[in-house]
Parts: C-alpha cells; sequence; structure tokens
C-alpha cells in the first residue's frame, strides 16, 4: 500500500508566495514521474507541472515563469513553489505519482488534496 501526503495549501493574497510539498510513503520501491495536478470548482483536473525520476520538468502555459517542481528522492517527496499567485490560481491541488512497489507492480498514487485560495 502507497499513501501521498500532501501539505503547505492555504489563503494567500494575490502575488504571494505558497510551497506544496508531498510525501509518499508505503510499499515504495522507486518512483518514476512525479506531479501536482489542480482542479477548480466546476472545472477539469489539469496538470500544473511534473517531475521525472531524472529531474526533467513539464509545466502548463499557466504555470511556466511562475511554478517550481522539485523533489528529493531521498525522501520520496516533490515540491511545488508558486511565485506570483493570482486569483485563477485557485484550486484544490493534488499530488500524483508513479510508484513501483517492491513487487515490480506500477501503482499510479495520488494525494488527498490540499486547498490553495488566492484571495484579498
Amino acid at each position: 500500500q502507497v499513501q501521498l501526503v500532501e501539505s503547505g495549501g492555504g489563503l494567500v493574497q494575490p502575488g504571494g508566495s505558497l510551497r506544496l510539498s508531498c510525501a509518499a510513503s508505503g510499499n515504495i520501491f522507486s518512483i518514476n514521474a512525479m506531479g501536482w495536478y489542480r482542479q477548480a470548482p466546476g472545472k477539469q483536473r489539469e496538470l500544473v507541472a511534473a517531475i521525472t525520476s531524472g529531474t526533467s520538468t513539464n509545466y502548463a502555459d499557466s504555470a511556466k515563469g511562475r511554478f517550481t517542481i522539485s523533489r528529493d528522492n531521498a525522501e520520496n517527496t516533490v515540491y511545488l513553489h508558486m511565485n506570483s499567485l493570482k486569483p485563477e490560481d485557485t484550486a484544490v491541488y493534488y499530488c500524483k505519482a508513479d510508484i513501483v512497489t517492491r513487487s515490480g507492480f506500477v501503482n499510479i498514487a495520488w494525494g488527498q488534496g490540499t486547498q490553495v485560495t488566492v484571495s484579498s
């Protein structure tokens, strides 16, 4: 069994910053790609940023230049540093990880979500 636990969401004013964290635990042999998605009310879940095990990154156009994804492989943790936040960044942010278990299976795991609200 694998768990992803997110933290770091909250209320921030426009132009502010937040750092989201997501720690994976459980039956883990290795972790391939990790990523952050978000879902705003009435909208579909969308990719925000992703990072491979080799630390190649991919960003949504809305995140480029403002958000930075990084990971600590020793701690099985992925981060999302968000700067210059806008009201349209308001959403529930979800962490996703492609986990290889000790028995060799690939487990697509999702976190429970953390709310980010950008408002004055």
